[in-house]
């Protein structure tokens, strides 16, 4: 039986698939989501200030994508509808992240293996709970799959570098500017420049905040953020150093040559390694200077 022409394996259509999607998603910058003290933090490069990669879906609940815009944009508006509906039929805390997510994975994998494009997509659903270990993150790619994130997610342009730089700086319970200062180090190529506040999309999910968690960070608090963040870097850094130097050995602990008395005074009043006997004040400095020392911890 000849094959038709035109004929490709579903292997092969799948495959085409997902290189389609994943090159799309690469093209796009890289988005953040850690979580810090108080919530769940959320960094996004972006320069414009009319289309966001960062948006609220419920009360506890936020959400970041990166990819094709308007493909991510109607997810959002769907997932918006969706736990509107649900929060007005039942309770609104029958909305979590858990749900939403299994919402949005069917309709990606129903898109990828039906359409004949797949979205180039790649979301991040988030909930706040009451306390550190009940925070939920999700992270859904395009073909309707779901990983249960901890800590720290990236997504989109060189993810895996991002996420790398990410765990380096990255750690439990970490204050807000801190965070933020993590965020921008893995966001920001090796040797490059950090974007500034202009171009920074930030939100976070601060469980303190009374019913509604969702806020943006913008202004003059975003810019103190990044400014109390950067002059936490170098007493980091500092702390990071390598030990001083070994102290050196004093002269004096030289071995004495053979025959001679290896302490005490010579016959012309001094000591055998040549020195005048002045006692204790004869020794080797100490490495540091005595008093306090500024260790560059701010301490």
């Amino acid at each position: 039986m000849s094959m038709p022409f035109g004929y490709a394996s579903p292997e092969q259509i799948m495959r085409d698939k997902a290189d389609y999607a994943r090159k799309g998603i690469a093209r796009g910058r890289s988005v953040v989501v850690l979580q810090y003290e108080h919530g769940i933090l959320f960094v996004a490069p972006n320069p414009s200030r009319a289309l966001h990669k960062i948006s609220e879906i419920y009360d506890r609940i936020g959400f970041a994508a990166v990819g094709r815009y308007n493909e991510f944009e109607a997810l959002r508006l769907a997932g918006i509808r969706y736990a509107d509906i649900n929060g007005y039929t039942y309770d609104r805390g029958d909305v979590t992240a858990r749900g939403l997510a299994n919402v949005y994975a069917q309709n990606l994998g129903q898109i990828f293996t039906e359409s004949v494009k797949s979205f180039e997509v790649e979301i991040v659903v988030a909930e706040v709970g009451e306390t550190p270990e009940s925070d939920q993150i999700y992270r859904l790619t395009f073909d309707g799959s779901v990983f249960d994130e901890h800590g720290t997610s990236a997504m989109g342009g060189q993810a895996e570098a991002v996420s790398g730089r990410l765990k380096e700086r990255y750690r439990e319970g970490m204050p807000l500017a801190e965070a933020l200062s993590a965020a921008l180090f893995a966001l920001t190529e090796p040797g490059g420049d950090q974007p500034p506040a202009t171009q920074l999309e930030v939100a976070v999910l601060d469980r303190n905040r009374p019913h509604r968690k969702f806020q943006r960070l913008t202004g003059a608090r975003l810019t103190a953020l990044l400014a109390e963040g950067e002059a936490a870097a170098p007493a980091a850094e500092g702390e990071q150093e390598g030990p001083a130097e070994p102290d050196k050995p004093a002269e004096s602990g030289k071995p004495a040559e053979s025959g001679k008395p290896a302490a005490g005074k010579t016959g012309n009043g001094k000591t055998a390694n040549g020195r005048s006997a002045k006692g204790k004040d004869d020794k080797a400095p100490p490495t540091a200077p005595e008093g306090e020392i500024d260790t560059g911890s701010g301490d």
